[in-house]
């Protein structure tokens, strides 16, 4: 019986006045050890600077591991650079696409851990493990938000992909999503993923954790704290707020989120009392205050541009 062909899969990195990062990243791709076909492509958000284009284009003279292809993607925002990755992708034969953010680095055997989980569970987008590497040891508390600490999971099915860093999305996914794949209104202020995926379930996609499809990921000082990590909390609320409305939700799903964001508020102040006592949970009502405050400044048409800041180089 003859040998199936590899599978095709592109590797999509957008980036934004972080070099430094995205060395590593291109660096630790080329370590990647897989039987599939795989293609590398950077789309630099920065049409003034371009150093992350620059960076793309001196690897590919020294002769890139695989092939390597890269573009400045000029209208600025994270929404924006993604669209600019598919919509180049998808004039290329593939079967999955990768998506690494440029401050993550993947194991040798990312990819193939990701291929494993796809083909023994079907699905249709698929989120690895995230461990943190920090410039500056973060607090105990900081360690325990969001985007600080690490992401593990148990492999297999899951209910919902909530962000795009370190996933793997079936090309057929892809194409049954109208376009824009991202939408633009996200612009800087993050949740054009959770909208992707959303909007992916609504379809009938299934999700699946792969938890040895392992990448780190850098956290610089400026994120390893407490006040960054609620301020992350509040963009979340903000931003999931924003793409439950887009939803047009019907009146009983509108009154039992109403109720989530009462009930936040209306228990913090017995909840932090109660939680004093246990050091590993006192920081959890603290996020839920911030994520409900962050939801009703959404429902005032009041947004956070969380990715007008460059963290880390």
């Amino acid at each position: 019986m003859p040998e199936s062909l590899p599978l095709d899969v592109i590797v999509a990195i957008p980036t934004f006045r972080r070099p430094k990062m995205l060395e590593r990243l291109l660096l630790a791709l080329e370590r990647v050890q897989t039987k599939a076909s795989v293609r590398v492509l950077v789309a630099d958000n920065d049409g003034e600077r371009h150093e992350g284009f620059d960076l793309s284009l001196r690897l590919i003279q020294r002769g890139y591991a695989w092939p390597l292809e890269t573009f400045v993607a000029h209208d600025r925002g994270i929404a924006q650079v993604r669209n600019a990755l598919v919509e180049r992708a998808m004039t290329k034969p593939f079967d999955f696409l990768a998506m690494l953010d440029d401050d993550e680095w993947p194991q040798p055997q990312w990819l193939e851990q990701f291929l494993h989980v796809q083909k023994e569970t079907g699905a249709g987008a698929l989120h690895g493990a995230v461990l943190r590497v920090y410039e500056t040891t973060p607090g105990f508390l900081a360690r325990q938000c969001d985007g600080v600490c690490h992401q593990r999971g148990t492999t297999g099915p899951i209910d919902m992909v909530e962000s795009t860093g370190n996933v793997l999305i079936a090309r057929k996914c892809i194409e049954e999503l109208p376009q824009p794949w991202f939408d633009n209104a996200f612009a800087l202020t993050g949740g054009e993923d959770r909208d992707f995926f959303v909007r992916l379930k609504a379809r009938g996609c299934a999700f699946a954790w792969a938890d040895e499809a392992l990448v780190h990921a850098y956290v610089p000082a400026s994120r390893a704290n407490l006040k960054w990590a609620l301020t992350r909390a509040y963009r979340v609320g903000n931003s999931d707020m924003r793409v439950f409305l887009k939803q047009r939700p019907k009146l009983l799903a509108r009154a039992v989120e109403f109720a989530k964001i009462g009930g936040a508020i209306l228990l913090f102040p017995i909840l932090f009392v109660t939680f004093s006592a246990l050091p590993n949970r006192t920081v959890e009502p603290l996020r839920k205050l911030c994520r409900a405050a962050g939801k009703i400044a959404a429902m005032f048409g009041n947004y956070y541009n969380e990715y007008s800041v460059t963290h880390g180089a």
